[in-house]
């Protein structure tokens, strides 16, 4: 009997958090930190966590690392919070991952955009295939950030694969977002905007549900309060959050989102939840830049 997903599908019309990984003075994770975000993200109101995310940095990680996050994330979310896990890679790698996912007890995945300089629509399609195929019992999200992809090669996909149930969308354009879900099959997945905060309110218009955030790292309240005003269809509330995180979601932004964790980890140590640090090829934010960060998380009811 096929499944319906429908708690997976649920989780993802929600913030979906994509927690940082915190590192030690000594470079390796730590896990302690690690551990107490996670809880202060579920203890804030947050029921989905993205281990793996790029935000957690993804292509930073060892795969033992991988795995290590990806146990903590679902031991501390018990039955609090759904588990959305970043693959990615080779498919055999990808695979292993989804394959450890599933023992570990997380629910679902969310299969990072192929980084091979050469991906056609139909090699787009067999990736994500022979990973869904692999794990036909988890929820299946793929995560699109290519613009040539058309809307009816994720329609084929979702007709092959009943679990692939959801789209982490984050083209940064709305109308092509729009014809996107249309093409694809607006009610036939869950659509979540990934481009986060800034983005949310124009891709709700067009269907979306549920966006991504790393902001929430920072301030659970701040990314809660936007859903519930989209979720209302309350669009001038939504748009006030949205004037009150624009200089952090800008810097982040800049120079090519150069700074996307960096910032976050910034906010966080300067909150003193966690350290700075983060890994090449990110570097951490210069110290003229730090007060203003500081200032902004500091301003937030965290």
């Amino acid at each position: 009997m096929t499944r319906n997903f429908e708690t997976e599908k649920a989780a993802l019309a929600d913030v979906v958090a994509i927690p940082v990984t915190p590192f030690a003075e000594d470079g390796s994770v730590d896990t302690v930190a690690h551990r107490a975000l996670l809880r202060r993200l579920i203890d804030g109101g947050v029921r989905t966590l993205t281990p793996n995310g790029n935000t957690g940095e993804f292509y930073a990680l060892t795969p033992e690392e991988r795995r290590l996050v990806t146990e903590m994330t679902v031991e501390e979310a018990g039955d609090r919070a759904v588990v959305l896990v970043g693959v990615g890679h080779d498919v055999p790698t990808a695979i292993a991952a989804a394959r450890h996912a599933r023992e570990t007890g997380a629910r679902m995945l969310m299969v990072h955009q192929p980084v091979h300089p050469y991906v056609s629509e139909g090699g787009w399609v067999d990736y994500h295939r022979a990973i869904a195929e692999a794990v036909p019992e988890l929820g299946i999200v793929p995560y699109i950030r290519n613009a040539v992809l058309g809307g009816r090669r994720l329609a084929e996909l979702g007709a092959a694969c009943p679990n692939v149930i959801g789209v982490k969308y984050a083209v940064p354009d709305a109308s092509r977002f729009a014809g996107f879900a249309r093409d694809a099959g607006l009610d036939r997945f869950v659509w979540v905007a990934g481009l986060a905060e800034p983005y949310a309110p124009s891709y709700f218009a067009s269907g979306a549900t549920g966006f991504t955030s790393g902001l929430v790292n920072v301030a659970p309240s701040v990314s809660l309060e936007m859903l519930t005003a989209l979720r209302a269809g309350d669009y001038p509330a939504a748009m006030k959050v949205w004037e009150q995180i624009r200089r952090f979601e800008e810097l982040r932004a800049a120079n090519g989102s150069a700074d996307n964790v960096t910032v976050v980890k910034e906010a966080l140590a300067a909150l003193g939840l966690c350290r700075r640090d983060i890994r090449p090829p990110s570097r951490e934010l210069p110290e003229q830049n730090r007060a203003e960060v500081a200032a902004i998380a500091a301003g937030w009811q965290v």
